[in-house]
Order: structure tokens, then sequence, then C-alpha cells
């Protein structure tokens, strides 16, 4: 009787494996800056009504519109 199994003899951390993680991981930082990008235009075209209902200056505004976009 062997003492592995089918699954320990098999490898499943292959290079691909790893490439298509990191891949990934790629793509959902670049979702992420993509939509954090967006969303700062999309509040920088606010009128002051619609901040004022939030609560937000154009101050506060302009200071998240600064940012750069790999920041939260």
């Amino acid at each position: 009787m062997s003492i592995f199994t089918h699954e320990s003899m098999t490898n499943h951390h292959t290079p691909d494996h790893h490439a298509s993680g990191l891949l990934n991981q790629v793509g959902e930082t670049l979702h992420v800056w993509w939509e954090r990008y967006e969303r700062r235009r999309e509040l920088s075209q606010w009128t002051e009504r619609d901040l004022h209902d939030i609560g937000m200056s154009r101050s506060d505004i302009v200071f998240e519109t600064e940012k750069p976009f790999w920041r939260a």
C-alpha cells in the first residue's frame, strides 16, 4: 500500500497557476484604480448643492480629486 495519495503527488502550484494568480491580482488592482479614478472624476463634476446634500465642501472634493489614483 502506498503512503502517497494522488493529490499529494500532483503539483497544484505550477508556474501557470502562479502566473494566473498574479494576473488576477494585477487585474483586480487595475480595476480598483480605474473605479477610484472614475468616482473622483464624477465627484469633481457635482454641483455645490449636491456636495451640500452629502456634507462635503468644494475643498473636500479638490483634496480628494488631487490624490493619485493608486492612493485610497
